[in-house]
């Protein structure tokens, strides 16, 4: 049996739902605006579910994604909004992620930065959150140049660095540009992340995509996301997420199924990502300790 490290589920389309407000391109950091004490109830469900780790409400909070609508002078107040819900809801001996998304889009490795501007990105939200979280999760990576860029930006962070890559929908040896997924293993040599995960993928696709990060040397893990897939609507430039629609047949039970797969592949570090919610992480839960497994 193994210590397996539960990570929560959705932030930001759970904080979407809860608020009942139209989704916007801002996405969750529009709702931390509107409704900041949402941010902490959310982080407080998933602990009280069973999970270990809380991933801050951080994923789109860039600089670059506030420009666009005039609200960069309000980056360091919405880094504050998000450490301080998880800190609210943080129960002793749990940890806080800070959570590193995309610069500018999920899915369009397309748009990312130049690899020494988007480190100088990266550089700045860690000097922000450094003091205040345990570790950073940069997720869902799309190519390699997004890994290195990020991966350069927390070289620096006194804490641990977590990678999370994701995965072409139907196959999981290739991450979303095309390149290989292969390819990440030079960067996972050279800049040492504590672990490597794969995240907001289909579950269909993980264990491909697990065969390979398990020969990178580093404890590995997943946690995928509940869509039908992500639509060419959702690539256009500043969509919503209503261009997305959430899968029927990935219930708790169904998503449990999927990850304990992951744990017999070797996979220590699991939970969910957009679409999987409170209850997904309970079960999983119950099924990891009914399975002997421990915790942490």
């Amino acid at each position: 049996m193994a210590d397996i490290t539960l990570l929560d589920g959705s932030i930001g389309q759970e904080l979407v739902k809860r608020s009942g407000d139209a989704p916007t391109p801002l996405w969750s950091t529009r709702v931390m605006m509107d409704h900041p004490e949402l941010v902490g109830d959310v982080h407080a469900d998933y602990f009280s579910r069973g999970a270990t780790v809380a991933t801050t409400n951080t994923y789109a909070v860039h600089r670059s994604r506030l420009d666009r609508v005039g609200l960069g002078d309000q980056l360091p107040g919405l880094i504050e909004a998000a450490l301080s819900q998880a800190e609210r809801a943080r129960p002793a001996g749990r940890r806080i992620a800070g959570a590193l998304g995309p610069l500018l889009a999920s899915y369009r490795p397309d748009l990312n930065p130049e690899v020494e501007e988007a480190a100088e990105k990266f550089t700045e939200l860690v000097a922000m959150m450094a003091d205040r979280v345990d570790l950073f999760l940069i997720e869902t990576v799309s190519s390699v140049q997004e890994a290195e860029g990020a991966l350069r930006g927390t070289e620096q962070a006194d804490k641990p660095v977590w990678l999370a890559l994701s995965v072409m929908d139907d196959d999981g040896t290739r991450l979303r540009s095309g390149e290989p997924l292969s390819g990440i293993a030079s960067l996972v040599d050279r800049f040492t992340p504590e672990a490597v995960l794969i995240n907001c993928s289909r579950p269909e696709a993980v264990p491909a995509a697990l065969n390979i990060i398990a020969t990178f040397g580093r404890p590995f893990g997943a946690y995928a996301n509940g869509f039908t897939g992500i639509t060419q609507e959702f690539l256009q430039d500043a969509p919503t997420v209503d261009a997305l629609q959430q899968r029927h047949d990935l219930g708790p039970d169904e998503y449990a199924d999927q990850a304990m797969g992951w744990v017999a592949q070797g996979a220590t570090i699991i939970g969910g990502c957009c679409e999987v919610g409170p209850d997904h992480i309970q079960r999983l839960a119950d099924r990891l300790c009914a399975a002997g497994h421990s915790i942490v």
